[in-house]
């Protein structure tokens, strides 16, 4: 979830900012003496970096709204109480600040972390994991979130995503002014060609650009699934990722759009395989039971 909410605001204000250096102008003004390779790169990588930069920071109050997430100020219920205790305790076996404790409405058992440094993150929970699952198996979920936050992988991922933002603007606008003159016959300045094709060719290279991205959500799962083992015991982790792969089973349980993005039902082949942020849970298992911790 956090990945595709990062993706999804990156990939916004990208675009934003994209249709804005138009209106004003920036990009006539690299290409009045043709594309200038040196000057479009850096123009490239501090737009690239600064919206994932951007992504990253406001990354907890869009997971905030779009899932409706509800913030633990003070914990009303039994259940709340020992959510909030055992976060503070995870926390703190990992060496981390607490984080901001949510509970979000969903029926599906899922949980989430994000935020833009291990010391001001969010760890949220659905309201469906809490009824389904027993407390280790959501000890153990809430270990392997609280591993993703001690790991660095948001940082980390915005540093990656700013790396693929700055080739996907290079790349949108080399192939927006090759097709403006060699197909529109445009010699001088940019026309409409350009724009518009370099606008598609943003949004085209960013979604097979994000395979990079996924590839790396896919290598840090496992990472996450070890901290979650550490924190909370090898046999309770396993014991959460079998019960996330019963669920994942049941049709009623689980929304297509979960099946797509890794909580899925078995192991993707081809183009799809490289879309999922999540490897197959059967192989996160088999890899945490011969995992050294």
């Amino acid at each position: 979830m956090r990945i595709l909410l990062f993706l999804a605001t990156n990939l916004a204000v990208i675009l934003v900012a994209s249709f804005t250096l138009r209106l004003l102008g920036v990009d006539s003004y690299l290409s009045q003496h043709g594309i200038q390779y040196g000057p479009l790169l850096a123009f490239a990588a501090v737009f690239g970096f600064a919206g994932a930069i951007i992504s990253l920071l406001i990354s907890k109050p869009m997971a905030k709204w779009s899932t409706r997430a509800k913030v633990i100020e003070t914990p009303q219920t039994p259940a709340e109480r020992w959510l909030v205790e055992t976060i503070s305790e995870l926390s703190k076996k990992a060496g981390i600040g607490m984080p901001e404790v949510a509970i979000f409405p969903a029926s599906q058992s899922n949980a989430f972390a994000t935020g833009w440094n291990k010391n001001d993150a969010l760890v949220a929970v659905s309201e469906g994991l809490l009824t389904r699952f027993d407390k280790d198996e959501i000890r153990a979920v809430l270990g392997h979130e609280i591993g993703h936050v001690a790991n660095g992988d948001m940082v980390t991922l915005a540093l990656i995503q700013g790396v693929v933002n700055t080739f996907v603007i290079f790349a949108a606008r080399v192939i927006g002014s090759f097709v403006d003159r060699a197909v529109f016959k445009n010699e001088s300045g940019h026309g409409i060609g350009f724009f518009v094709v370099s606008i598609v060719a943003e949004i085209v290279l960013g979604i097979l650009a994000s395979t990079i991205v996924f590839w790396f959500s896919r290598r840090r799962e496992y990472r996450a699934d070890i901290a979650g083992a550490q924190l909370a015991g090898r046999s309770a982790m396993i014991n959460a990722l079998a019960r996330l792969k019963q669920e994942s089973e049941m049709p009623d349980q689980m929304p297509d759009t979960l099946q797509a993005f890794g909580i899925n039902r078995g192991a993707r082949a081809g183009l799809s395989a490289l879309f999922m942020t999540h490897p197959p849970l059967e192989d996160r298992i088999q890899a945490l039971q011969t995992a050294s911790l």
